[in-house]
């Protein structure tokens, strides 16, 4: 099998996940690359690969031998590095969001259509056992329609989670706050058990506790999906410590749902928890999850083998489109029926 020469731009906080990835794989990938702006993590990320060089000039890399980049980023960046990499031949995988804005991602999309190089978005918290037993027993119509569905999110970030970052509660180079950040695993994960395109979106976000940024640290919104589940949504970076995500979905003949990563169902009288076999990465934060891994696995089977990609670029844009909405929803008072045209904020509810 060929090995797989790739790169790293970004070695901050989450870099710790591609390291056990790379280390997990040496027989398919090969790090040659580690790129930061600053030159010593840079070093310190390429030390543990014996064929990794580093530079903290990213278009250094642009004219390498690499087969895939993998882009761990501050938001603002993943379009324009994402860009050049696919211009450059290179296979792209970045951590969410897939983009700030709407037109950005849309960017994205063309330039893959146009290259024919793979674009792909991380949402790790796909892949866990719990999550693809649920959608398999879902998608056999084991609860019947699926009607209505709920998730809460209510974590902390303390005031030092934003002094210590240069776009942490931002608009222009985070996108938002809790939803863009934080509840939009959650998110993207009621979205893919779901299986169904957004009709609608109505939404608002506040700023109770963090009044030293401009984004939101609390949001609610309904969502109405074309095959008619209605799901509610609770998001807030203010509560004590991370509390363990809850998501529900409500069906005919029963509800399913995670809480955390352990999955459960209750159809009748049978009540049954899934919960995650899989060996865990063991590195980063709990609510990081553990399977980074298993989704850098899928990838690149699919660069290797050239099949599509399970959660590509338009995967990430549609789930980028519920957040966008909710923000739209806020700043204008109203439903927001998609599809829609994005738009740029300054503050809380507040169009650029």
């Amino acid at each position: 099998m060929k090995k797989l020469k790739v790169a790293i731009v970004g070695c901050g906080r989450i870099a710790v996940c591609y390291e056990d990835t790379f280390m997990r794989f040496p027989d398919i990938v090969e790090p040659v690359f580690a790129v930061d702006k600053v030159i010593d993590r840079a070093k310190e990320f390429a030390d543990k690969f014996p064929s990794c060089r580093y530079t903290d000039r990213y278009d250094d890399i642009l004219k390498e031998d690499i087969d895939v980049v993998h882009l761990c980023l501050p938001h603002y960046l993943h379009p324009h590095m994402a860009v050049k990499a696919m211009r450059a031949g290179i296979h792209v995988i970045t951590e969410k969001p897939v983009a700030v804005t709407l037109q950005e991602a849309d960017l994205m999309l063309r330039t893959q259509q146009e290259t024919g190089v793979k674009l792909g978005v991380i949402f790790q918290t796909r892949y866990t056992k719990s999550v693809a037993a649920l959608k398999s027993m879902i998608e056999r119509g084991d609860f019947g329609r699926i009607l209505s569905a709920r998730s809460y999110l209510t974590w902390n970030r303390p005031f030092n989670y934003y002094d210590d970052s240069d776009w942490k509660g931002t608009w222009d180079k985070e996108g938002g706050g809790v939803l863009i950040d934080q509840a939009i695993h959650s998110i993207d994960r009621v979205r893919y058990l779901v299986g169904s395109d957004v009709a609608w979106i109505d939404g608002s976000i506040r700023n109770y506790v963090h009044g030293f940024v401009k984004v939101e640290d609390t949001a609610n919104a309904v969502v109405k999906f074309e095959n008619g589940c209605l799901y509610n949504l609770y998001a807030c970076n203010t509560y004590g410590l991370d509390s363990p995500i809850y998501i529900e979905l409500a069906g005919e003949k029963g509800r399913c749902g995670l809480i955390h990563d352990t999955g459960f169902y209750e159809i009748g009288d049978t009540y049954e928890e899934i919960r995650d076999e899989y060996v865990p990465a063991g590195v980063g934060p709990v609510y990081w999850g553990s399977s980074h891994y298993l989704q850098l696995r899928d990838f690149y089977d699919s660069v290797l083998n050239d099949t599509p990609v399970a959660v590509d670029g338009l995967e990430g844009r549609k789930t980028l489109e519920i957040i966008k909405g909710i923000y739209l929803s806020s700043a204008s008072g109203g439903r927001v029926t998609l599809p829609f045209t994005d738009v740029a904020y300054t503050d809380i509810n507040t169009i650029k």
